[in-house]
């Protein structure tokens, strides 16, 4: 699969096809949205918001979450914020996400499984690497997307003048649903 996409990609370039996508690192709608690595939201969430390239920062992982205060999408905002000009966060969590419900001693299982070996896994915990706290899920997408505003709003190194909101988007339809946070 990846030979056909560097084919696809070499055509892509011989094409020109990259200049409709033209743009500069700073977003126009100074703009970052923090939001899931789900695949379904990698065209719906542009279409349902009516963005485009180069309108908005996008930060993707898994559940579109904040395992702790200096993980790399705080970092990746904070670059944003101070860096490239934004001036609000959206904070997007979705309907169905694979993350709800994540229990980690089920991963670090899977992990092992797979074969990651015990003795790495140990070794990482007492590198003081809490997995049951960095692998964790959530039980509602709801109280995902309050606890991850709240940790940016109050966080130590946030500019005060940052809007940070939250929002559930329906990974069906595309409905964003504003959470009063």
């Amino acid at each position: 699969m990846i030979e056909q996409m560097l084919a696809y990609n070499q055509e892509f370039v011989r094409n020109e096809g990259y200049r409709k996508f033209s743009t500069s690192k700073y977003p126009d709608k100074k703009i970052a949205i923090l939001t899931c690595m789900d695949t379904r939201l990698v065209e719906l969430l542009p279409a349902a918001l009516g963005i485009r390239n180069g309108d908005v920062k996008m930060i993707k992982n898994a559940g579109g979450m904040i395992t702790g205060p200096f993980d790399s999408a705080v970092r990746s905002l904070l670059v944003a914020i101070v860096e490239l000009g934004v001036q609000e966060v959206m904070v997007i969590g979705h309907t169905d996400c694979g993350v709800s419900g994540i229990n980690a001693q089920m991963m670090i299982h899977h992990l092992i499984e797979r074969g990651v070996s015990q003795d790495h896994i140990d070794m990482m915990r007492y590198c003081g690497i809490d997995f049951e706290k960095w692998l964790r899920g959530f039980d509602s997408v709801e109280s995902s997307v309050a606890e991850t505003v709240d940790l940016l709003r109050n966080h130590p190194l946030m500019p005060a003048d940052v809007v940070i909101n939250g929002y559930i988007i329906d990974s069906e339809t595309g409905e964003l649903h504003p959470q009063n946070l």
